[in-house]
């Protein structure tokens, strides 16, 4: 599995040939890419329907749409997607097969209003654990990345995310103010029990300016085994 940060929220993520990106949004001052020198993917997932995470969305209405029903319908009127997951999109707790990959739809503690002039609602907020194997299935040769999306700390990604989907990785925000900061999100790392830890949705605004070694310094306070890495954007990892 192949992981790439393009700043702010927005991942490139492939799963053997099944590439998938996550929340475009490429006004970000940590990549010079523009949405166009991204290759077309084949899935495009969104968490929730604030700007900074689908700004960018309609410059990939090719690709298969993974979000909430509602969210799906905003996108097929206001970007012209044509084709959703289930033709209707999924909800939280379910599980579809992307080709290569399975992807399933978590709980995110957050707000989830469209602002436009009707003020849209999009259905709750999600999160995404991207697995090569199903859920059921997972084992020591399988790899799933768990990406917590905008969210508050919470003890499900504990009880449920961490026990029960066993990610190997976990993406988690780090900005403060509109989601957890680096001290809870190093909390999230620990009750998940992951292996990588990744920072997100950081020093985009001036309210989410954060140090990213804040975050490394407080999951080693945790006492979690975790690697965290601080990726640069636009460069591949291999998880």
């Amino acid at each position: 599995m192949e992981l790439t940060w393009h700043g702010h929220s927005t991942w490139s993520v492939t799963v053997g040939e099944t590439d998938l990106l996550v929340d475009p949004f490429f006004d970000n001052p940590k990549t010079a890419l523009e949405p166009s020198a991204i290759d077309k993917p084949d899935y495009v997932l969104l968490t929730h329907g604030h700007a900074d995470h689908i700004a960018h969305a309609g410059e990939f209405a090719g690709a298969t749409l993974v979000a909430t029903p509602e969210l799906v319908s905003f996108c097929e009127e206001e970007f012209g997607f044509e084709d959703a997951v289930g033709g209707m999109g999924m909800n939280l707790g379910g599980t579809v097969e992307c080709d290569d990959a399975y992807v399933t739809m978590t709980r995110a503690d957050h707000t989830n209003g469209i602002m436009t002039e009707n003020d849209a609602s999009a259905g709750m907020p999600a999160g995404f654990v991207i697995s090569d194997a199903p859920p059921a299935e997972s084992d020591e040769e399988s790899t799933a990345v768990y990406n917590a999306g905008d969210t508050s700390l919470m003890s499900e990604m504990r009880d449920v995310i961490g026990d029960h989907l066993a990610p190997d990785a976990a993406i988690v925000p780090i900005g403060d103010h509109f989601t957890m900061g680096p001290k809870q999100a190093a909390i999230a790392v620990d009750w998940l029990d992951v292996d990588h830890a990744f920072p997100q949705h950081y020093d985009t605004f001036p309210p989410i300016e954060q140090d990213p070694e804040d975050f490394s310094s407080a999951v080693e306070a945790t006492g979690s085994d975790a690697d965290v890495h601080l990726l640069e954007a636009d460069e591949p990892f291999e998880l």
